[in-house]
């Protein structure tokens, strides 16, 4: 099963809820609401920075679908 942006953004958009986030926070909240593996082995593969917002993880995951 693909992952898709909506999927995604169910797992990390609340690690933007104070501000912005950085891959081991993107990381932290996928695994605290039990994202599949394949979630979490596509934000391990994000470069280590920090995101302003879900918008801003887009522009490395572009090749992702919106939904299924």
């Amino acid at each position: 099963m693909t992952v898709t942006r909506i999927e995604m953004a169910n797992h990390i958009e609340a690690a933007f809820a104070s501000g912005p986030a950085t891959r081991d926070a993107l990381l932290a909240y996928a695994a605290s609401s039990h994202a599949r593996p394949e979630v979490i082995a596509l934000i391990q593969g994000l470069p280590d920075k920090t995101y302003p917002g879900l918008r801003n993880v887009w522009h490395d995951l572009g090749h992702l679908p919106v939904g299924g």
